[in-house]
């Protein structure tokens, strides 16, 4: 009887043994999986939306919206290789980088310089500062977008030209960190023009959808880098917190937004159940 009840003592302290092994393991496989495997994971998103404003010659055009690179920051060459190389399968119309390019210096930038200049597209490639680019130095940080071949609009916008017809594309300063002024922006653009509006922070989208944008670009979120089942992000950044992943309809006209969760990583150097996302949008004309 006694070595009946020895055994079982040991059974019981051997299966505590085990799933405290089990639960240390788990947490080893998870924490390594958010470490080295799924920050490594680009997740292609194609998305399709319709425009009754959009011009017939622009009717099939494509996006390649990418956000939120933060180089500085646990950054990997070859995640720049694999955007790069995504973006040239998809062969797209436009390149629109909706902010962040940096983390919290701009010192490793300029190695990343010949595969951001890589990035090609017929219509031309525009980019926007984000907070963490105005915090560190948003002239710098202009400079050598610039040098890669991207037009950057602070509270501007560019003319897009294809077959007679145009469009127009608008940039507006950070919100957290700069002095976003829509109608600044927005000063020469005829009403009736086609017009996409890139903004860093998505939560400006309740302000924009007052605006003629047909369509608000953003990132800033990294969809909340951590998500779990049923609970989503974890924690969002200021001016991410209503909007913070993927596709929405704002305002009384349900301007359509899109929150792109960015290439690169904030504050830890982890993404669960949050990969890293390229868009791809196909714009048509039609209701």
């Amino acid at each position: 009887m006694k070595n009946n009840m020895n055994n079982g003592k040991m059974s019981r302290r051997a299966f505590l043994k085990r799933c405290g092994a089990a639960i240390l393991g788990a947490g080893m496989l998870t924490g390594g999986y958010a470490w080295f495997w799924e920050p490594r994971q680009l997740d292609v998103i194609r998305l399709t939306y319709r425009f009754p404003r959009l011009p017939a010659a622009f009717d099939g055009m494509t996006i390649a919206q990418f956000s939120d690179l933060h180089i500085g920051f646990h950054t990997h060459e070859k995640d720049i290789d694999q955007l790069c190389e995504r973006i040239a399968n998809a062969s797209p119309d436009l390149i629109l980088f909706t902010g962040d390019a940096v983390d919290s210096g701009t010192d490793a930038m300029p190695a990343y310089l010949p595969q951001l200049a890589s990035m090609q597209a017929k219509l031309g490639k525009f980019a926007i500062l984000g907070n963490h680019d105005y915090l560190v130095h948003p002239d710098r940080v202009s400079e050598l977008l610039d040098a890669a071949g991207f037009k950057v609009l602070r509270n501007e916008h560019s003319l897009v030209k294809y077959q007679g017809e145009t469009i127009a594309i608008v940039g507006l300063e950070d919100e957290i960190m700069g002095d976003p002024d829509p109608e600044q922006s927005l000063a020469g653009v005829p009403p009736e023009l086609f017009t996409l509006l890139m903004m860093h922070e998505p939560d400006y989208a309740d302000i924009a959808a007052a605006y003629p944008f047909d369509m608000q670009l953003s990132g800033h979120s990294h969809g909340g880098q951590v998500r779990f089942p049923l609970l989503g992000a974890v924690l969002t950044p200021p001016g991410a917190r209503r909007y913070i992943m993927g596709a929405y309809a704002v305002g009384k006209r349900s301007m359509p937004l899109y929150v792109n969760r960015g290439i690169g990583e904030t504050h830890l150097p982890i993404r669960f159940l949050c990969r890293p996302e390229l868009t791809i949008i196909t714009l048509r004309t039609g209701p």
